[in-house]
């Protein structure tokens, strides 16, 4: 499989560990035995000084706005966007926020979630220098006001997750309950319920409209996610497999280079994103006939880029959101300006074709992807008018 085709230099960007709670960064530390790289100690020296600067901003945050946020109601449920790492998530969040009706977590306020409200309005408007203005995975636009996913706010605020592997890309996959919370103590459940709903609860305290989310971990939450929001609306979106799998090994390689605080050697690399895939689907099909009718649409990426149009009044009229005449002008005038793009491009050979039809054929089929032509594996990546940071989706 070949590396994608990239035409932009290497930009410097802040490490996303920069925006950890003091506690949290200590707990990652302690839980990889303090396996910092010797190239990367600077960075771990200097994340330590900064996580004590958001600890004493998050007293203040909370000593300011603490009652006010815990007495915020969320009164209209969040639409959660699902599905598999790369195969468009960021594409349809990007769509869907365009609706006035609607808000999400941005960059700013995933990474350093703990002080948000006090800092936010500083650092995006006069700081704006210390984000890159791509990413470094598809070259799409980056920085502080774009979505985000709020996966990546419950690291700096110290929960468990997945993600946390990115900080140690050599060392075992961090936490691989926390992807279903399945296994859980009832504490743990409920401190990660608690977390989470808290960090809504400051996103809606600064914009009360309904909160469009977009996680691939919530894939496989969907019954912890409708306890929390019985009312809840889930889109899945799914892509073509086949284009998938090298798009989601370049995604890991290229974040583990970014965020890791080790010389990646991508061991197992492969493997993972096998056997997560699976498990993501799993857990998703276990998931969806839980969800209320009517709360429910499912979208093929390529479907969504050949009619953006028709698709989304698909998805309109199915999640009953109403609105659609005056969402579509604004849709009309992002696809307008977005109307150039670049490619990345990966080259599969015949062994990795034939691994990924022997591990992911049960999902091929069943979405329908065993008839369809043998893809370019080109990706379509459209240039925001507006900067995005450090998607692990797309």
């Amino acid at each position: 499989m070949s590396s994608p085709k990239t035409s932009r230099k290497q930009e410097w960007s802040p490490h996303m560990w920069e925006g950890c709670h003091f506690v949290a960064w200590a707990r990652l530390l302690v839980r990889n035995r303090i396996a910092v790289g010797l190239p990367y100690w600077w960075i771990a020296i200097i994340i330590t000084f900064v996580s004590f600067c958001h600890t004493l901003l998050s007293i203040l945050q909370n000593g300011w706005y603490g009652p006010q946020i815990r007495r915020t109601p969320i009164s209209q449920a969040p639409i959660f966007i699902i599905g598999h790492w790369r195969t468009g998530t960021t594409l349809l969040h990007e769509y869907l926020i365009l609706d006035e009706r609607h808000n999400f977590a941005n960059t700013y306020q995933c990474l350093d979630p703990t002080h948000c409200l006090l800092t936010e309005d500083f650092f995006t408007r006069f700081v704006g220098f210390l984000t890159p203005s791509h990413r470094p995975m598809d070259n799409m636009k980056a920085g502080w006001t774009r979505p985000q996913e709020d996966e990546f706010a419950l690291c700096m605020l110290g929960l468990p997750s997945p993600y946390l592997t990115l900080a140690f890309p050599n060392r075992p996959p961090q936490y691989p309950e926390y992807l279903d919370l399945e296994g859980l103590s009832r504490r743990e459940l409920a401190n990660w319920k608690r977390i989470f709903f808290h960090f809504l609860q400051v996103l809606t305290f600064k914009n009360p409209k309904r909160l469009v989310l977009k996680s691939p971990p919530h894939s496989c939450r969907i019954k912890t996610l409708l306890q929390m929001f019985p009312d809840a609306r889930f889109v899945h979106i799914m892509r073509d497999p086949y284009v998938v799998f090298p798009s989601t090994v370049n995604l890991w390689k290229s974040l583990y280079r970014k965020h890791g605080l080790q010389t990646p050697t991508f061991a197992g690399l492969d493997e993972y994103v096998f056997s997560t895939f699976n498990r993501l689907y799993r857990k998703m099909e276990e998931g969806i006939p839980l969800i209320p009718r009517g709360r429910f649409h499912q979208v093929h990426y390529e479907d969504l880029v050949a009619d953006p149009i028709g698709e989304m009044e698909k998805l309109y009229d199915r999640l009953d959101l109403g609105g659609f005449e005056e969402y579509v002008p604004r849709l009309k005038e992002y696809l307008a300006d977005n109307s150039g793009y670049e490619t990345n491009r990966y080259q599969l050979d015949p062994r990795q074709r034939a691994e990924i039809t022997r591990r992911w054929g049960d999902v091929i089929r069943r979405y329908g992807y065993e008839t369809a032509p043998i893809p370019a594996i080109e990706e379509k990546v459209i240039a925001p008018t507006e900067p995005q940071e450090v998607h692990a989706g797309a």
